[in-house]
């Protein structure tokens, strides 16, 4: 009753692709997590685009290079918030995504001071 089927080797049944879209939020929300780590009291704001190269062999998902725009608060150490944001993101992109990420370029595109989040959006004179 049960037909001969050849069994195929584990390597060959298919193939898991992650879209580029999914690896980007993965990496924006890894930004915004280390971010609320290294600075909780202080607004933070993420957002990543990501280029992935695609590999031949199966036994790799691809190379994420992945780019991140922060927002930092001011005065603080934006060195280290941003080498934390780094590692942050390599980590989880290859944990959940299983991709390597040979780099994480973070970009701040805007600080926030105290002084301007108590003031609001009021101008001083």
């Amino acid at each position: 009753m049960a037909a001969a089927v050849a069994e195929v080797p584990a390597g060959e049944r298919g193939a898991t692709r992650v879209a580029d879209r999914v690896v980007a939020k993965i990496a924006a929300q890894a930004a915004r997590e280390a971010l609320r780590t290294a600075a909780p009291d202080t607004r933070t704001d993420a957002h990543a685009s990501v280029t992935i190269r695609r590999r031949d062999d199966r036994q790799s998902l691809g190379e994420a290079h992945v780019r991140v725009a922060v927002e930092l608060g001011y005065p603080s150490d934006i060195g280290a918030q941003c080498g934390t944001v780094r590692y942050q993101v390599a980590e989880r992109v290859r944990a959940l995504a299983g991709m390597e990420v040979p780099d994480v370029a973070v970009e701040v595109e805007r600080l926030h001071s105290p002084l301007e989040e108590s003031a609001g959006r009021e101008r001083v004179r």
